[in-house]
């Protein structure tokens, strides 16, 4: 049996959420307001729901949004959109 490639949506969140982890303030403010721990954000880190749910976090402070944006070299819709197509996966 293959492994599952990941879609589009999903390659981008999981470089938002390494871009994202990569600033400690935000790594710290992601993992408070969520209540997960680094454990656990190792074990789901490819699941839909957690890559949509790091979407949101960015999306609901927008600086944060932009800054990974312009660090991944992609416009802040497309993140948008990702996070869309994850939740229709959920």
């Amino acid at each position: 049996m293959a492994d599952a490639q990941p879609t589009d949506a999903e390659a981008m969140a999981l470089i938002a959420l390494a871009t994202a982890l990569s600033d400690e303030r935000r790594a710290r403010r992601f993992l408070d307001l969520t209540g997960i721990g680094t454990d656990e954000l190792r074990a789901q880190a490819g699941q839909p729901a957690l890559l949509a749910a790091l979407i949101r976090f960015l999306e609901a402070h927008e600086p944060d949004l932009l800054a990974v944006a312009e660090t991944m070299g992609v416009k802040p819709e497309a993140l948008v959109t990702a996070r869309r197509e994850l939740e229709e996966t959920e």
